[in-house]
């Protein structure tokens, strides 16, 4: 992994999870301490949460209420809870994940930026410096998981769709005054916006959007007095006298890499697909990019992924980063548009008030409304990620929900009756080492029916280790049989004595 951010220490964590040797190295010389990003949507919590790993981020404060680019909706009116997770620092997120690796055994290489990288019939050769001096590392792998511009992606001579800045934004982490929340924004006359979101503990994280902002600002060049500035212009307030623990200037550039794995190489978060600041979007979609590639490279470094399975890595988040550069695009029109834009606020409210218009809007923001090209057939879960809510009674009367059965990042072929129990157990032989036969029924809890069960008949589902349903009964055309072969590679047969 090539980046220690949020993505790369997933990725590390999932890749280890499916037994693989994998190493993280970062340019800097100790995490940056800073948090561009407040928390994450539904789906990427549950990608951490089915691995245990919630618990570590502490106690979290989940929102209730949703929006698409400032227009606000009820995510009550939904079946389903689509609340993310607000006013997570990037920080403890980072701290969090990087516990996990320690505890896995995985390494994180500070202070090595990479320079040079180039494929050999065995693998990939990266160059790197470091206050040594240079060195060189061999891998089969390497994963670009070094934010927007990423080096790894224009070494790889991986192009890019661009769509060039407008305007800019100010971001400062704050403490010392108690500037009045914004915590979705305040919109101002001629496209101007302030936010202001508490995070605790006496901090604030303020930011000005203005289109008088420069769309492409220097590196590094931004004073904590500039946004000082900025603040009091557009709101009379003065934060002059705050104590201010970092600052950010950037623009509202996007960017699509044309593809997310050439070779050897391969790109996730926002090396893949970069978007302006929105929602903390991008740090949950490049999670997702995580959990969809970590056990599918595991596999094909341990030898029994399928010979097309890591091509599906490109073919399903490609195609969710165009939408997710598209909706970001969309979002940010309605979110900093001046007043030309009102009647259009107007109508995407009304529109918003509908529950299944709600409910579009809500698998946007929320990552619930991905569904894969996984198999053909009916059923309404396939291709769509398995509530982890979803629980079972076990045949001993335990109850267990999906999510646990998913912390060992490996595949999950539940079976709910004893016919199906047997030809599931007949259908896994040989794949013990990669997919987890678990026999129950489905649980419903008193006084919440159907809560915790499918809405659908569901006697047996192949549940992939990031969570999406490959397979169910009834509902699907191919046989167990064929879906495991497709994504879980062929059975090993046992050879017997004296051959």
């Amino acid at each position: 992994m090539v980046g220690a951010g949020p993505v790369g220490l997933m990725l590390a964590g999932e890749l280890r999870l499916g037994g693989a040797d994998v190493a993280v190295y970062d340019r800097l010389p100790a995490p940056a301490g800073q948090s561009r990003a407040l928390g994450f949507n539904r789906r990427a919590a549950e990608s951490l949460g089915q691995r245990g790993l919630l618990s570590r981020l502490g106690e979290l404060r989940w929102g209730p209420m949703g929006h698409f680019g400032g227009v606000r909706f009820d995510l009550g009116m939904l079946d389903e809870d689509h609340s993310g997770v607000l006013g997570l620092s990037q920080a403890r997120t980072e701290e969090a994940l990087g516990g996990w690796l320690a505890d896995l055994g995985v390494p994180v290489r500070r202070g090595r930026e990479v320079t040079g990288l180039r494929e050999t019939p065995e693998g990939v050769v990266v160059s790197y410096t470091r206050p040594g001096g240079p060195g060189e590392e061999r891998a089969g792998y390497v994963v670009g998981c070094d934010g927007a511009g990423s080096t790894v992606r224009k070494l790889a001579g991986i192009p890019a769709t661009q769509w060039e800045p407008t305007r800019g934004m100010y971001t400062a982490e704050i403490s010392g005054v108690s500037p009045r929340p914004r915590p979705i924004g305040e919109r101002l006359p001629g496209g101007r916006m302030v936010v202001c979101t508490p995070l605790g503990e006496g901090r604030f994280r303020v930011v000005v959007h203005d289109p008088a902002l420069p769309a492409r600002p220097e590196p590094g060049a931004l004073t904590f007095a500039e946004v000082a500035d900025a603040w009091r212009r557009l709101t009379g307030e003065s934060i002059d006298d705050a104590r201010c623990r970092w600052v950010w200037a950037c623009g509202n550039s996007a960017a699509l890499a044309k593809e997310f794995r050439r070779g050897r190489v391969l790109l996730a978060g926002d090396a893949a697909h970069e978007i302006p600041p929105l929602a903390a979007w991008g740090l949950s979609a490049g999670l997702q990019d995580a959990a969809n590639l970590g056990w599918k490279l595991a596999a094909t470094v341990r030898g029994w992924a399928p010979q097309d399975l890591l091509d599906t890595y490109h073919a399903e988040r490609h195609l969710v980063g165009e939408q997710l550069v598209r909706n970001a695009r969309a979002a940010g029109k309605l979110y900093l548009g001046d007043e030309a834009m009102d009647p259009v606020r107007e109508v995407v409210g009304e529109l918003l008030a509908h529950k299944d218009a709600a409910e579009q809007a809500a698998g946007i923001v929320s990552g619930l409304g991905i569904r894969y090209d996984l198999a053909k057939g009916e059923h309404p879960l396939l291709g769509r990620r398995m509530p982890p809510g979803h629980q079972l009674t076990l045949a001993d009367g335990t109850r267990t929900r999906v999510a646990d059965l998913l912390r060992t990042g490996r595949g999950l072929l539940l079976a709910t009756t004893g016919r199906t129990a047997a030809q599931a157990a007949q259908a896994a032989g040989g794949r013990t080492d990669r997919v987890d036969v678990v026999t129950g029924t489905w649980t419903t809890r008193p006084g919440t029916a159907h809560s915790t069960t499918p809405d659908a008949a569901l006697d047996a589902v192949l549940v992939r280790p990031d969570g999406y349903v490959a397979w169910t009964l009834p509902g699907t055309a191919d046989d167990l049989t064929q879906a495991l072969d497709r994504w879980f590679g062929t059975a090993h047969i046992p050879q017997s004595a004296g051959r």
